[in-house]
């Protein structure tokens, strides 16, 4: 099938709205409870989790103990069971920070001439090995591309060369005509370390396009997750079969492939239009570092509200949110609290909410539902990531996950974009709760976001469990429909900001309320449905990750 007609069908899928779909059919004493969700409680929930006590709730900080504390009291009051370790709310998860140490060196050397020490932070930049302290690599070099194995789009970037024991040199991107959400899987670099270990590399260089770029600096460190073994558990830039991942500037990048007679302006023309110029190069490297490691426990806070039926009781749909936002940083108009109040105290506050309507339900849906508040999302989706691979309930059990990051509700909730769910039978339950709503669904309007990979949802996608993450629509009451342009703006002065807080920041508590609405009955349609959520036939995630469980 060809990368376009694969791009239409998706686009195809998402571009439907409530008006055709069917409407969900909500028992009275369920529909009775969702209208019972009050703004005021949404606005409490976030007044508490971003006020400035709490320090911007980083993790291993008091202040995010505070907010794993005023979760589970909110579930203890909610009748929601403990669904962590030894029978409590908390599974721990270990996070480790590593940093680079100033001994670094990496000597480039052509095959038919003397070795060439580059200049670490200028020409080149390693990034931190949790797993190993000390890592010394010798390997020849090899282009791949953008690093991209896709023969079911028809690219591959590693057809035509051997990678076996070999430093693989790529470009950041991806071919033309990738749909967005198989774009942002493909840029991946969990997807891009995993392909080039697949075909036998042992390290990868990246290089830089931008004849003005840099390399980037890591002296903050990058964060993973630790197994009980010692071991890393999950990570966003870290496989244990590639020693050496780091970064080349444009002409470290341009002396190795005019090297080797390739035209750079030409060869990254072709590659963009979906035609691999893969090619050994005549280099060798040599690499030599070592990270230095901090290690801090946090926690994920999980609970359960049990399902009616005997058998679907024992499977679980997942509602997720981040509890951890960024901490203290650097001071912006005099304010140096990151409060995350959007982001993400205000997906938070939207699960305890759904709670609260299970609360006041009294036949519980078929199967159990889990409400799972993750850490260390702003650290790179490093609680889900751990909570997806080593969950609390049995991995197989696990049916669907919905997620909550950061939904930026700042005007009338008219419309949603249901990030992922055209890959699966989840599409089907968010038409059926967003006509029931009065909702539009539309397309993503802003796919170069990535957003697809960048928040938690992601995480139960790669174990196998179909997922989607609600985010705002388009539309907007004057007709217009340019409430993303309205939300660019707001981004600006708010995202990742001390802006972020309750005081002096945007919100529209009445979308709020519909926005909670439309995720539980998401949920509780799944949790109804006598057929556990699947992947469509043939999709790229499901052909992927449909058998990791």
């Amino acid at each position: 099938m060809e990368i376009k007609s694969i791009a239409a069908g998706l686009c195809l899928a998402l571009v439907s709205t409530a008006a055709f779909a069917q409407t969900a059919d909500v028992p009275k004493p369920v529909a009775k409870a969702m209208k019972k969700v009050k703004p005021a409680d949404i606005r409490e929930h976030i007044a508490y989790l971003a006020d400035d006590k709490l320090l911007g709730r980083q993790p291993g900080t008091p202040g995010y103990q505070m907010a794993v504390d005023y979760v589970t009291d909110q579930f203890k009051k909610l009748n929601v069971l403990p669904a962590g370790e030894d029978n409590t709310y908390l599974q721990t998860v270990r996070l480790r920070t590593a940093t680079i140490n100033p001994n670094a060196t990496l000597q480039l050397t052509a095959n038919s001439g003397a070795p060439e020490n580059l200049v670490d932070g200028r020409d080149f930049a390693f990034y931190p090995n949790p797993g190993q302290e000390q890592v010394t690599l010798d390997a020849p070099l090899v282009f791949a591309g953008f690093g991209i194995s896709a023969p079911d789009m028809n690219y591959d970037d590693y057809a035509n060369i051997d990678a076996k024991g070999k430093v693989v040199v790529i470009l950041r991107g991806v071919p033309e005509g990738f749909p967005s959400t198989v774009s942002s899987y493909s840029m991946d670099m969990q997807t891009i370390l995993k392909t080039a270990a697949e075909h036998g590399a042992v390290g990868v260089l990246v290089g830089s396009a931008n004849p003005n770029g840099g390399v980037p600096n890591f002296s903050r460190g990058i964060s993973s997750v630790m197994g009980t073994d010692g071991k890393v558990a999950a990570s966003r830039s870290y496989h244990e079969d590639i020693k050496m991942l780091g970064m080349i500037n444009n002409n470290t990048l341009q002396k190795v492939l005019t090297g080797a007679g390739v035209d750079v302006p030409q060869t990254v023309a072709s590659i963009r239009s979906g035609h691999p110029a893969s090619a050994p190069l005549p280099f060798s490297v040599k690499g030599s570092y070592s990270s230095s490691y901090k290690d801090i426990e946090s926690y994920n806070v999980v609970g359960k509200i049990e399902g009616s039926d005997p058998v679907l009781k024992n499977e679980y749909v997942v509602h997720s949110a981040h509890l951890d936002h960024v901490g203290v940083g650097r001071p912006i108009d005099g304010d140096s609290i990151y409060n995350g109040a959007h982001d993400n105290a205000s997906g938070v506050a939207s699960l305890l909410e759904i709670a609260n309507i299970y609360s006041k339900v009294k036949n519980k849906p078929k199967r159990s539902i889990l409400i799972v508040m993750v850490t260390a999302e702003e650290m790179g989706l490093l609680g889900s990531a751990y909570f997806a691979k080593h969950p609390t309930v049995p991995a197989a059990q696990m049916v669907a996950d919905v997620n909550t990051d950061m939904p930026t509700l700042i005007a009338p909730l008219l419309a949603v974009v249901p990030l992922g769910a055209a890959h699966s039978s989840l599409e089907e339950e968010v038409k059926q709760a967003s006509n029931f709503l009065g909702l539009d669904v539309e397309e993503d309007p802003e796919p170069e976001q990535n957003r697809f990979v960048r928040s938690d949802q992601y995480s139960f996608v790669t174990q196998g469990v179909p997922a989607l993450h609600i985010k705002y629509g388009n539309k907007t009451a004057d007709g217009k429909n340019n409430l993303d342009q309205q939300v660019k703006v707001w981004r600006e002065k708010y995202y990742h900001k001390p802006q972020d807080s309750l005081e002096g920041g945007v919100f529209d508590f009445d979308a709020a309320k519909k926005y909670v609405q439309l995720n539980f009955l998401i949920g509780y349609l799944v949790a109804q449905d006598a057929e556990r959520p699947s992947w469509k036939p043939d999709d790229f995630f499901g052909t992927r990750f449909g058998n990791v469980q």
